[in-house]
């Protein structure tokens, strides 16, 4: 699979979290991949894991 390949399939599967500001992948020892929000911290309407992919965020603010 090509690199731009991979990063589309990622893309689809994690949604707006992947380019988010607020968000950081976080990759456990057994090998699974979460995107934690950051928003999270301040806000309690943000869950700290979300549920993929995020298609919709009113927190979203993308990297710059």
């Amino acid at each position: 699979m090509a690199a731009e390949d991979k990063i589309n399939a990622e893309r689809r599967r994690v949604g707006l979290c992947l380019d988010c500001q607020y968000s950081r992948r976080v990759d456990s020892s057994r090998g699974s991949t979460f995107y934690r929000c950051g928003l999270s911290d301040t806000d309690p309407s943000f869950p700290k894991y979300p549920r993929l992919p995020i298609l919709q965020c009113p927190g979203y603010a993308p990297k710059s």
